[in-house]
């Protein structure tokens, strides 16, 4: 499949990455809807991986499908350790964690409406 003439949109881009997750199986995923509240990205997904390598593996696969079907080259960080792996695909920001580093961090309860991290 060749890349779309356009990028794809906030919505659109993030049914993408959703799906691509999903059929990697990755585990408990989070949408946080950052329209109005950063200037960053549109959308924020945050998702487990059962281990190091599955993490690695659905993070690899993301990318590739992001830059084949949609056309977004993205910026990819922590992809050697597999703990965790930031995605920046532009309007959405996805982070794949391993279950013990992801509630560590606990990095969703920063952006849920009425903390101090979801303020803009």
């Amino acid at each position: 499949m060749t890349a779309p003439d356009h990028p794809a949109s906030g919505k659109d881009l993030l049914d993408l990455v959703l799906a691509s997750l999903d059929d990697d199986k990755a585990e408990d995923m989070i949408t946080i809807d950052l329209r109005g509240r950063s200037d960053m990205a549109d959308y924020m997904v945050v998702c487990s991986g059962r281990s190091s390598r599955q993490v690695s593996a659905i993070a690899e696969k993301l990318v590739d499908r992001l830059k084949t079907e949609a056309g977004v080259p993205c910026r990819m960080e922590g992809k050697e350790t597999g703990d965790w792996v930031l995605i920046d695909a532009g309007d959405v920001i996805i982070h794949v964690f391993r279950p013990e580093v992801r509630e560590f961090y606990q990095l969703e309860k920063m952006w849920q409406p009425g903390t101090r991290g979801a303020q803009a």
